[in-house]
């Protein structure tokens, strides 16, 4: 049985920002791609794209899984979501890699995630308006995608880069590959013999 590669999914998700990365884990063939949603009532992203989950969170274990992915979205901006906190602090015990990226990077800081663990989100001072408390910007990086001990962080600009650092993580690809890839989708450069 292949691990599992979660995407977390509700309404308003950015659904650009983890497509990236997940074309990839599945043209890979190593993951199971599965959605977890806080209910299995049809969600409508930001595109008005309808997506159904597979699962609700609450049936998501780290046993069998190998990444859970948060987009961004106003919801972050909007209300934390405690459910959350618990399951990404058991990931995180469990070393299950996590990826947040754009509004996403709030949750992760709500959870306590940051402490001692190099980050970055939209702005540092993004981080500090909308997450009180947050006390952690000695760790804060001014990157697109940082990854640090199994945690993925990025800004919404850096979907590429994001997508990179979950390559990377989970090894879908050789460093020359990925670099090709990178090269490809970020600056439009077509490999050699390519076309």
């Amino acid at each position: 049985m292949k691990s599992k590669a979660y995407l977390l999914v509700f309404d308003g998700l950015a659904d650009w920002e983890p497509a990236h990365a997940f074309c990839e884990i599945r043209r890979s063939g190593k993951f199971e791609i599965l959605t977890a949603g806080f209910s299995r009532d049809s969600v409508i992203s930001m595109a008005g794209l309808r997506i159904t989950p597979d699962v609700r969170v609450d049936e998501v274990h780290a046993a069998d899984m190998a990444f859970f992915m948060l987009p961004g979205g106003d919801m972050w901006e909007k209300e934390s979501q405690p459910s959350i906190h618990a399951l990404l602090r058991q990931l995180h015990e469990d070393e299950v890699l996590i990826g947040a990226i754009c509004a996403a990077t709030l949750e992760v800081a709500r959870a306590g995630l940051t402490k001692g663990l190099y980050h970055t989100s939209n702005t540092k001072s993004y981080l500090k308006a909308m997450v009180p408390g947050y006390q952690d910007e000695d760790y804060y990086v001014d990157q697109r995608a940082v990854t640090d001990r199994n945690i993925i962080t990025a800004s919404g600009l850096g979907s590429v880069e994001f997508a990179r650092e979950v390559m990377r993580e989970l090894k879908l690809y050789g460093d020359a590959d990925a670099a090709i890839w990178f090269e490809m989708y970020k600056h439009g450069v077509m490999p050699p013999g390519m076309l």
